[in-house]
């Protein structure tokens, strides 16, 4: 996903003004497209970058982990080596930052020189309902 592979669309059909956790889904290449370590270092650079802006946003990593195995579902397609959980205070401050200039001259270059593949599933905070009492 480059920044012009952005849903603005979707995402503009959410409230603007409801927070939102941003499920993050990466396939990192072998080797950084840059030549500059692995894919694995490339997304690091990236991120050093990224979660200050996350966090001037009002921004949280949740949880990043290891994608360890298909617990369920399809195994082909799946083969995901990260993932990320961040919560925005708003859909409108995840936008402010993925359509910034910062964002896209500082940032995304190095997300696209280690991810092979990234997905970002926007997901409401209107869980709770579903929690046991």
């Amino acid at each position: 996903m480059a920044v012009n592979m952005l849903n603005i669309a979707g995402l503009e059909r959410l409230d603007p003004q409801s927070p939102v956790v941003m499920l993050n889904l990466m396939r990192f290449h072998a080797r950084s497209r840059d030549g500059d370590g692995s894919g694995w270092d490339a997304y690091l650079r990236y991120s050093a970058i990224t979660v200050p802006m996350i966090k001037a946003r009002g921004g949280t990593l949740l949880w990043t982990g290891d994608a360890k195995a298909i617990a369920l579902g399809p195994h082909a397609g799946n083969d995901w080596d990260f993932v990320a959980l961040v919560h925005y205070p708003t859909v409108a401050a995840f936008l402010d930052m993925m359509t910034s200039e910062a964002y896209e001259t500082q940032a995304d270059p190095h997300r696209l020189n280690g991810c092979a593949e990234h997905v970002i599933i926007a997901t409401s905070e209107a869980y709770s309902k579903f929690r046991a009492t």
